[in-house]
């Protein structure tokens, strides 16, 4: 799915391998926050709120970093809006069944934009994250998701792998927790 593609605006501020014309698949690919908030600011406050709530996804607090008024913006970066990797996988589920209060087309154009991989003889589709704790605490820890699915000879799993590492690193967490997955995930279901 290549519509809408939005070209970078300066006022984005993005980092510089970000500042490049991005459409749906592209976001999902490389994980362009400035694509994400633009699609929250159009949506506004209202309406993004909702859609988080009738997806039941998390603990669905929108409201941001406390006094700071910028939850339609930052609400899901190492901010209000958590969840846990069984939410993950419940929310996953959901879309591959096609049961989210939206259109069968909603669902369908979602699925086809989500990175694919291959692990072995598993067809891989899945999305990662990456987050470092501690702002303006004393924690200092990394963590990467990979959430998704895979199939394989008819069989169709859903996961969600979340790695906590006790020191920040310097390559995003979720980038070398997809790795791992991928790499044993032909080890871990026969």
């Amino acid at each position: 799915e290549h519509t809408p593609a939005w070209d970078y605006k300066p006022e984005f501020k993005a980092v510089k391998r970000d500042q490049k014309t991005v459409d749906p698949t592209i976001w999902e690919r490389d994980s362009i926050i400035w694509f994400s908030r633009e699609i929250t600011r159009r949506l506004g406050a209202e309406k993004f709120a909702g859609y988080v709530s009738k997806f039941s996804y998390g603990n669905s607090d929108v409201s941001g970093n406390p006094a700071k008024d910028d939850g339609l913006t930052h609400s899901w970066v190492n901010s209000s809006l958590e969840i846990t990797p069984v939410e993950q996988v419940a929310f996953l589920r959901q879309l591959l069944a096609g049961t989210m209060p939206v259109s069968a087309k909603a669902h369908e154009m979602t699925r086809a934009i989500i990175p694919s991989f291959k692990a072995g003889d598993w067809a891989v589709q899945g999305k990662t994250g990456s987050t470092r704790l501690g702002k303006g605490g004393n924690d200092k820890r990394s963590l990467g998701w990979f959430v998704g699915w895979a199939r394989k000879d008819g069989r169709q799993i859903v996961f969600a792998r979340l790695v906590v590492d006790a020191e920040r690193t310097d390559m995003p967490k979720g980038l070398a927790t997809r790795a791992a997955f991928l790499k044993d995930l032909p080890q871990l279901i026969k």
